[in-house]
């Protein structure tokens, strides 16, 4: 059972964004509902999959489920301070609330683990599940038009990093990149 379950049934605003620089990123998903402003920290790769994943959903929805109305989109999506993350996100999960027209994000925490969990950890990884199942969680309503507008900003972000590199798919620094399939021979100046 979750330590802690915060609904934001509908969230008034929901967005994702990041502090520093191509390399030293830190990455944040944030929604408002009312005075009620929650922050989680996220990794790169999970910006990347909840954009691409909310507009296959929202796609497979306006084929399925066309909408009831269309709101405009939210042009502001700038992360509003101050940025206290409540925890880590281990797993998300998408939802359609079809009665009311809004999907839902699921946000969990990443499992933690103290010395001497061990056995803990093991059977945790062996299930493949990065989710504390004692962790807090936290449920995100919104309309097709505010999850499009985080879905397309999120996969802006991203794209706002270093380049991967074509042959490995790592990113490349500005000194340069080793890349793996180049056999180790030599430093890729890509």
């Amino acid at each position: 059972m979750a330590a802690n379950v915060i609904e934001m049934n509908p969230v008034s605003r929901i967005t994702t964004g990041f502090v520093g620089v191509p390399g030293q990123r830190t990455f944040y998903l944030q929604a408002r509902k009312g005075s009620t402003l929650v922050t989680l920290l996220m990794e790169k790769e999970q910006v990347a999959a909840l954009a691409q994943s909310v507009l296959q959903l929202i796609e497979h929805l306006d084929q399925n489920f066309p909408a009831v109305s269309t709101a405009p989109l939210p042009r502001n999506m700038s992360l509003e301070q101050p940025l206290q993350p409540l925890f880590r996100v281990g797993q998300m999960g998408l939802g359609y609330d079809q009665e009311h027209d809004l999907l839902v994000l699921v946000a969990q925490e990443l499992a933690t683990h103290e010395e001497g969990e061990e056995d803990d950890l093991a059977s945790l990884n062996d299930e493949g599940d990065d989710a504390d199942p004692n962790g807090d969680v936290v449920r995100m309503w919104a309309s097709r038009g505010q999850m499009e507008a985080l879905a397309h900003h999120a996969a802006d972000i991203v794209k706002q990093g270093r380049p991967t590199c074509p042959l490995c798919g790592l990113p490349i620094d500005a000194g340069g990149h080793f890349c793996p399939p180049r056999n180790g021979h030599k430093h890729a100046q890509l």
